[in-house]
């Protein structure tokens, strides 16, 4: 059946913003050792769709082996959304061939964001860089990917056959595998090899 709805995840797909994402995970640890800080950030690589909070609790819980609250996992995610607020306003950061794929095809399919990325911060990012209109809906965490791709089929009563997610990292091949949808990989070595489809390039993309 023909895909009518696109769930497009963002960092690395819409937004290139790793290096800053990078950026902030060191600035809200910079009291901590830097080995053990570059453990997260290793971790912070290899799973592009965990969100932060998740990302947060690995670094005291997995990698220094201690007890942290969720309160003190809510400070330390709301000063990473201060840094990244400030740094990623920017349209240079935005992905041209994807963008203009979007701009595109925006009117012929219904596109949502699903990411890993603070929720909140994802839709005033959107804003910010004007792309928010192309979305029906924009959501993050810190909902899990796999429930937002479900509570989207859900409340919209989509065909998972007409349904696909398009991501760059193998905790987007998971959400989208555990809600029986297609995936595309994209910008990712690790899912090139894994994918039955891979976008080399947006701008001889078809769908």
């Amino acid at each position: 059946m023909k895909i009518k709805n696109i769930l497009w995840d963002f960092d690395g797909v819409i937004l290139d913003s790793m290096a800053v994402r990078d950026y902030g995970f060191r600035a809200i640890f910079n009291d901590f050792d830097e080995t053990k800080v570059e453990r997260l950030i290793q971790f912070h690589k290899n799973n592009g769709g965990l969100s932060r909070y998740v990302k947060i609790r690995h670094f005291f819980e997995v990698i220094l082996g201690e007890k942290i609250s969720e309160k003190v996992v809510l400070q330390y995610a709301n000063t990473f959304s201060t840094l990244m607020k400030e740094r990623l306003c920017d349209k240079n950061n935005l992905i041209k061939e994807t963008i203009d794929f979007i701009e595109r095809h925006h009117k012929g399919y219904r596109f949502h964001i699903v990411s890993g990325s603070d929720g909140e911060e994802l839709r005033y990012l959107c804003n910010c860089l004007k792309i928010d209109h192309f979305f029906f809906t924009i959501e993050g965490s810190p909902t899990p990917k796999n429930e937002l791709v479900k509570d989207i089929l859900f409340k919209n009563s989509y065909e998972t056959e007409n349904t696909c997610l398009i991501g760059d990292s193998i905790n987007d091949y998971e959400a989208a595998l555990v809600n029986n949808i297609s995936f595309y990989g994209y910008n990712s070595n690790i899912l090139k090899e894994k994918c039955e489809n891979y976008i080399n390039s947006f701008d001889t993309f078809t769908i």
